[in-house]
């Protein structure tokens, strides 16, 4: 007679319901006092050979459990679909090993066949690859389950998983205040931390580790947003879990993108007013296309004329303009001298040394070398005049991408 699985019971179930340990049980067993089934590496009971005080407990449990199952727990159907999959593969592979002098061989040689898509090829696409020991374990439940597709589900909780955990409200609020602390501290030294600051506190039966690692682990992947904010800080925020745009930059020509940032040198010069020791300042421009430099310039600040040197230079290396130039909020990037759309007058001279003479006698009497602040309303801003579309880092992200639609079009 064919049995369903729900017929029979582990050892461990049965030690549970009478109140024994399972030794008893696999005893009881050895005395030919149920009738079993070897399963993996245990054994199961048929429920209908128990003890008639103990089967109406294991009916009454299993009716349970069925019926809060049936509310909470649906296998999908891509599941039965991947599980009857296996099953057909399993009835073709031992099939073909059906009549063969060795059958090891001819199970592998049928199982590399179908690893290489050579064969079942509908199967391989829902199975994907498999291996040779996942064959005989899917085998061996087909044989101790009676031929029954089911057993090949995997056993996963497809319905939602609890949000229940055994930690009363003072572990949770320690374990936190440890696991989101700026140190980021690993989860195993949080949780000793966390033990040992409760258990100073007076706090006893503590839940084990595992459950304050699944704890955290579960907080990280429902949280990331607040760990990575908490532990690394605002920009890791940015940078690993807000929105960003993908710009391909297989898309652009060398020369048609130019990225421009300062950056203070490392070393000292003399001033040339006041004598004092200073740090230079250097704007480079990068083509974003090939990754080299092809212009810079290194002076005592980052004002106007540097940046405008840099970029003559650039544009020299180039033997082209840029159709865009990308930078930092930068104040000297954002002048009037580059920006500004009104006026007539240009100084052409702006930049060549005529203007480099001109600051120096402007600075003399300061004894400084500040940004410059003339009156610039009067030029057309460079990067109008030479038909370059400025773009700002952060505030103009999106704007950057629709330009580079609507340029390479």
């Amino acid at each position: 007679m064919q049995t369903s699985n729900a017929d029979w019971i582990t050892t461990k179930e049965l030690a549970e319901i009478k109140g024994v340990s399972e030794r008893a049980v696999r005893k009881a067993i050895s005395n030919n006092k149920y009738v079993i089934r070897k399963c993996s590496k245990s054994y199961e009971i048929l429920v209908t050979s128990l003890e008639e005080n103990v089967r109406e407990k294991v009916t009454a449990i299993k009716e349970k459990s069925v019926l809060t199952e049936s509310i909470s727990y649906i296998v999908p159907e891509t599941q039965k679909k991947l599980a009857l999959a296996k099953y057909d593969l399993i009835k073709k592979w031992d099939e073909f090993r059906k009549g063969k002098k060795n059958k090891t061989i001819a199970g592998k040689d049928f199982l590399d066949a179908y690893n290489n898509n050579c064969i079942c090829e509908e199967l391989f696409i829902v199975i994907g690859k498999v291996a040779i020991g996942t064959i005989y374990e899917w085998h061996k439940k087909l044989r101790n389950y009676n031929d029954d597709w089911h057993c090949l589900i995997n056993n996963y909780t497809f319905g939602e998983k609890t949000k229940k955990t055994l930690m009363k409200p003072e572990e949770e609020a320690e374990l936190l205040k440890n696991l989101l602390h700026p140190n980021q501290l690993n989860i195993g030294k949080t949780i000793k931390l966390t033990k040992l600051a409760l258990t100073q506190r007076g706090f006893k039966n503590l839940c084990c580790d595992l459950t304050y690692r699944r704890f955290a682990n579960n907080y990280k992947n429902e949280h990331y947003n607040t760990w990575i904010e908490a532990r690394e800080g605002n920009k890791a925020l940015y940078d690993k879990v807000l929105p960003y745009i993908t710009r391909d930059v297989s898309k652009l020509e060398v020369g048609d993108v130019i990225v421009g940032d300062g950056h203070r040198l490392s070393f000292f010069v003399k001033h040339p007013y006041s004598g004092k020791p200073v740090r230079p300042m250097m704007v480079a421009y990068q083509d974003w296309k090939s990754g080299g430099f092809v212009g810079f310039e290194i002076m005592l600040e980052e004002n106007t004329q540097c940046i405008a040197s840099a970029l003559r230079n650039a544009i020299i290396n180039l033997g082209k303009v840029p159709k865009f130039v990308y930078q930092d909020n930068g104040k000297a990037f954002k002048a009037k001298y580059f920006q500004d759309k009104q006026g007539e007058k240009i100084l052409s001279h702006s930049l060549t040394g005529a203007r480099c003479d001109f600051l120096a006698q402007a600075s003399k009497n300061q004894h400084t070398c500040p940004n410059i602040d003339l009156d610039e309303e009067v030029f057309n801003g460079i990067y109008t005049k030479l038909g370059i579309k400025s773009v700002f880092a952060l505030s103009c992200l999106p704007i950057l991408a629709q330009n580079f639609k609507m340029a390479l079009k």
